[in-house]
C-alpha cells in the first residue's frame, strides 16, 4: 500500500464505530491516534488495546492515546475521523477549529442526514469527507466491542469531489484488510446517506419506544408493518428531493434489517440511558424535508415527537427529583462548586466498596467534591477497581485513601479503613448537624443510624439477615412484574393502592406478585405495593420521630417515592441528601483528609472504632 495520500489518522470518539475503525485503520498500516474523554476506557486501552469480538474478531494496541483534542494536537493528524453523536458535533467542531494546523481533512463517520454540513460549515467542503457505515456493534466492555453484523460495503466520498483521490486511497486500504469499503462520488454518497438514514429511521424510534432489539422488532409482524410504512413515507420525501431508489427498495431494506443483529440501535440505547438522541437527524430530517416539499410524513412526525416527548420527560423527571428530593442547603451549595476553578495540591479519596456498587469520591483540601463515580462491584464489564484507581492517581495528587463498605478490607491501596456507619455519619453531619436519624437503604441491607446532638454515632439498627426491602429485593420483584426500575416511582405516585406484599422473602414475594398479575392489578398498584412493603420493613427499625430524618444510599437515588411514604407515615419532612449514593464514600474521603492531618504519633495510637462490624445486628 504505497500510494497513500495520508499517513496519520486521528479517531475522535471510541464508541462501537470509532473502535472498529481505529482497529482497522491501524491494521491497514496507518499511524493512528485515538481520542475519547472516558479516561477509564483509555486506561484499559493503554493496557489491553481495543478488542473486537463477534463477526469481526481482532485485537490491536495503540501508542497514541489522548483524552482531549488539545492533547491530540501534538500528533498532527492529517485526517480526523469523527465518530461521536450528532448532538456533540457542533461543540466538537468549535474545538477542532482551534487546532493550529489548518490543512487537515475531516471524515464524518456518523449517522444522519446533513451531519457533514456541520463540519463543512466550519472548515469548508473541500476538506470534508463523509462515510456511510454498514456495520454495527455494542460495547460489552469499555475497550471491547462485539461486532453484531457487517453488510459490506461501507461507502466513502469527498462531499464536493475535490478530495476523491483521498477517499479512493482510504477505501483501498480498508478493503485490503477485509473491511470492504467503496469510494463513490458526492451525488452517489447523498443517495447512500439517505438510504442508511431511512434504514435507521425505520426502526430506531420503534425499538427505543418499545424497548426492543432490532431482531425482536423484525420478528413481530405488526412492527414490521409499521417499519414498512415509515420507509414508504421517507421514499416519497427522497423522491421529492430528486433522490431515486429502485422500485424494490423497500423489500431490500427489510431484507437488510432481517440480517441485523440482536442488539439495540444506538438511538434506543441513548433514550434508555436518558441521553440526548439523534432523532432530529433521522426521522426529524425526513419530516423537515417533507415539509419543504409539502409531503405528509405522519408516522415519521409521530415517532420524532414521541422520542422528543420521552426525552423531555426524562429531563423533567430528573429536575423534579432534584427539586423535591434534595435539601439544597450547605451540602447542595458545595456540590455546585464541583467544577470550580479552585486548585489544590492535595486530594483525598474515599472508596465505598458496597455489595452492589463501588463508589469513589475525591475531595480537595477545602473538602470540596472534585470527582465522583460508581461502578458495579461485580461489574459485567469487568472494569476493575485497579483501573479506576490508576486513572484517579494519574489525575489527582492523592495524599490519603480511606476504604469503607463490605469490601473495605480488600482495598490494598487504603491508608485507613472505616465502617460505613462511621462514614455515613461523618458524611451527613458535614452539612446537617445535630441529632438525627440516617436511613441508608443499600443493595443488601437497611441501616438506621442514630446521631446525637454532637453529631456522634449514638446507636444503629439493621434489618435482619434477609435482604427484603433492599435494592436486590426491589430489582428481583420488579423484574418478575416486568416493571422498569426507572419508572417505578412515577408509577407508584399515580396509585391509591394501600395493600403491601405479605411476604418479605424474595422467593415468596415473587410468587405473590404473580398472583397480583393474574388478578389484573395495574403496574401502578403493584409498584406502590412493593414500596409499601419496603416502608413497613423500614419502620420496624428504631427511628426517632422527634429528630430529623435523612435518607441516603443507592436505592433512594432511584426510588424517591419512598420519601413520600415516609413523610406520610411520620407526618414530618423527610430529607434526601444530595447524591445519596455517594454519601458514604464522601464521608470516607473526609476521614482520609482528617487522618492525613493528624500528627504522626496520633495516627499510631488512633483507637479502633467502637463498631465491631457493619454486619453486627442490634435489636
Amino acid at each position: 500500500m504505497q500510494d497513500r495520500l495520508i499517513h496519520k489518522i486521528g479517531i475522535i470518539g471510541l464508541g462501537p464505530v470509532g473502535s472498529i475503525l481505529a482497529v482497522h485503520f491501524k491494521e491497514s498500516g496507518f499511524k493512528v491516534a485515538i481520542c475519547d474523554n472516558d479516561k477509564i476506557k483509555l486506561n484499559l486501552i493503554k493496557k489491553d488495546g481495543i478488542i473486537l469480538t463477534g463477526v469481526l474478531s481482532k485485537k490491536i494496541s495503540f501508542e497514541y492515546v489522548y483524552s482531549s483534542l488539545s492533547e491530540m494536537e501534538s500528533f498532527q493528524a492529517e485526517l480526523y475521523v469523527i465518530c461521536v453523536k450528532a448532538t456533540q458535533l457542533p461543540e466538537l467542531m468549535n474545538t477542532l477549529c482551534n487546532v493550529s494546523d489548518s490543512s487537515f481533512l475531516v471524515l464524518c463517520a456518523m449517522n444522519g442526514i446533513d451531519v457533514e454540513q456541520i463540519i463543512s460549515d466550519k472548515i469548508g467542503e473541500t476538506r470534508t469527507l463523509r462515510m456511510v457505515i454498514n456495520f454495527a456493534g455494542n460495547l460489552v466492555e469499555p475497550n471491547v466491542t462485539k461486532v453484531t453484523f457487517f453488510n459490506p460495503p461501507n461507502y466513502i466520498a469527498s462531499i464536493d469531489d475535490s478530495k476523491q483521490e483521498v477517499a479512493d486511497s482510504v477505501a483501498k486500504s480498508l478493503t485490503f484488510i477485509s473491511l470492504e469499503t467503496k469510494s463513490i462520488g458526492s451525488f452517489e454518497m447523498l443517495r447512500r446517506i439517505w438510504e442508511k438514514t431511512i434504514l435507521n429511521s425505520s426502526l430506531s424510534a420503534i425499538c427505543a419506544l418499545g424497548r426492543m432489539t432490532i431482531q425482536e422488532a423484525m420478528q413481530n409482524s405488526d412492527t414490521v408493518e409499521l417499519i414498512e410504512q415509515v420507509i414508504e413515507e421517507a421514499l416519497e420525501v427522497a423522491e421529492a428531493e430528486k433522490i431515486k431508489f429502485d422500485d424494490d427498495f423497500t423489500r431490500k431494506c427489510l431484507r437488510y434489517l432481517y440480517k441485523a443483529g440482536n442488539h439495540f440501535p444506538s438511538l434506543a440505547v441513548d433514550l434508555l440511558n436518558n441521553r440526548p438522541t439523534e432523532i432530529d437527524y433521522m426521522n426529524g430530517k425526513i419530516v423537515e424535508y417533507g415539509r419543504k416539499h409539502y409531503v405528509r410524513t405522519s408516522l415519521n412526525l409521530t415517532f420524532t415527537n414521541m422520542i422528543k416527548a420521552v426525552s423531555n420527560k426524562n429531563v423533567i423527571q430528573k429536575v423534579q427529583v432534584a427539586k423535591s428530593a434534595v435539601n439544597m442547603n450547605q451540602w447542595g451549595k458545595s456540590l455546585l462548586k464541583i467544577n470550580s476553578d479552585s486548585q489544590s495540591s492535595h486530594y483525598f479519596l474515599g472508596v465505598d466498596l458496597g455489595s452492589a456498587y463501588t463508589k469513589f469520591t475525591i475531595i480537595d483540601e477545602k473538602e470540596q467534591i472534585k470527582f465522583q463515580t460508581a461502578l458495579k462491584t461485580l461489574n459485567r464489564d469487568r472494569i476493575s477497581i485497579r483501573h479506576v484507581m490508576e486513572v484517579l492517581k494519574s489525575e489527582f495528587v492523592i495524599e490519603h485513601i480511606c476504604a469503607t463498605g463490605y469490601g473495605r478490607k480488600h482495598l490494598m491501596d487504603a491508608d485507613l479503613v472505616k465502617t460505613e456507619l462511621n462514614c455515613a455519619t461523618l458524611g451527613v453531619s458535614k452539612y446537617f448537624t445535630g441529632a438525627k436519624n440516617i436511613i441508608d437503604i443499600g443493595g443488601e441491607d437497611i441501616k438506621v443510624i442514630k446521631c446525637n446532638k454532637s453529631d456522634a454515632l449514638e446507636n444503629f439498627y439493621l434489618n435482619d439477615k434477609c435482604a427484603a426491602g433492599t435494592g436486590s429485593f426491589i430489582s428481583e420483584v420488579a423484574e418478575r412484574a416486568e416493571i422498569n426500575i426507572s419508572e417505578m416511582s412515577d408509577l407508584a405516585s399515580k396509585s391509591n393502592f394501600n395493600k403491601e406484599l405479605n411476604s418479605f422473602c424474595t422467593v415468596f414475594a415473587k410468587t405473590e406478585i404473580m398472583t397480583w398479575l393474574f388478578d389484573g392489578l395495574p403496574v401502578e398498584d403493584i409498584s406502590k405495593g412493593i414500596y409499601l412493603s419496603i416502608l413497613n420493613r423500614i419502620i420496624k427499625l428504631k427511628i426517632d420521630p422527634q429528630v430529623d430524618i435523612y435518607l441516603i444510599g443507592g436505592v433512594i437515588s432511584h426510588h424517591p417515592y419512598l420519601r413520600v411514604l415516609l413523610q406520610e407515615k411520620f407526618q414530618k419532612k423527610v430529607h434526601i441528601v444530595d447524591r445519596p449514593q455517594f454519601v458514604v464514600s464522601f464521608g470516607a474521603a473526609l476521614y482520609a483528609k482528617h487522618h492525613w492531618l493528624l500528627p504522626k504519633y496520633s495516627k499510631e495510637i488512633e483507637p479502633e472504632s467502637f463498631l465491631k462490624s457493619d454486619h453486627e445486628r442490634v435489636s
